[in-house]
């Protein structure tokens, strides 16, 4: 059943000049294909000026999230270590340019069985050098110990880009910690 005011309504719309005055417009106008096309182009031209530098902000960002993943592997092992009660290491490797974290089972040192034990791969152009204070024998490991202590050590970072961050201990109480970038030494 249609009341008195829907129907006034209706018929109103229905009236030559009610749907312009109801906000319903027949004559939409769009884009034209040329003017796709010209603004597409101009986009490709802009992308393309911009790519050259966009590349080395991704090549920097790479090394710094390496850093940031290295920083959070370390903490893992720390916290882990106190908990299980047991010995961690992280492992740097030069030859295939990876890290990964090992736990003491046994004898011996394991992966650990979950995301985090898996091999983590460097950045492409990224080196690495871990050192240790005067008097720490070298090698490619940093231990955690159940106690809470860690080995001081300076894992130091050096992307394509030429920047440097440092992931370090300065004592055996304390916690890795990054410092970022250090230098620039194009």
């Amino acid at each position: 059943m249609i009341t008195g005011r829907s129907a006034s309504a209706r018929a109103w719309l229905q009236t030559p000049g009610g749907a312009a005055r109801a906000g319903v417009c027949r004559n939409r106008r769009g884009f034209t294909l040329l003017e796709l096309i010209v603004v597409l182009g101009l986009l490709g031209v802009l992308l393309g000026m911009a790519a050259p530098s966009l590349r080395g902000f991704m090549g920097s960002r790479q090394t710094a999230d390496a850093a940031g993943q290295i920083l959070a592997l370390t903490q893992l092992a720390g916290s882990r270590a106190v908990a299980q009660g047991t010995l961690y290491r992280f492992n740097l490797d030069a030859k295939t340019n990876t890290y990964c974290l090992l736990m003491q089972e046994g004898g011996s040192f394991v992966g650990l069985n979950n995301e985090f034990g898996r091999s983590f791969q460097f950045p492409d152009g990224t080196s690495f050098k871990l050192t240790f204070p005067q008097g720490t024998p070298a090698r490619s490991y940093i231990e955690f110990y159940p106690n809470g202590r860690t080995e001081e050590a300076t894992i130091e970072l050096r992307g394509r880009q030429g920047e440097v961050y440092q992931v370090l201990c300065e004592s055996a109480s304390e916690r890795f910690h990054i410092v970022s970038p250090i230098g620039d030494t194009k």
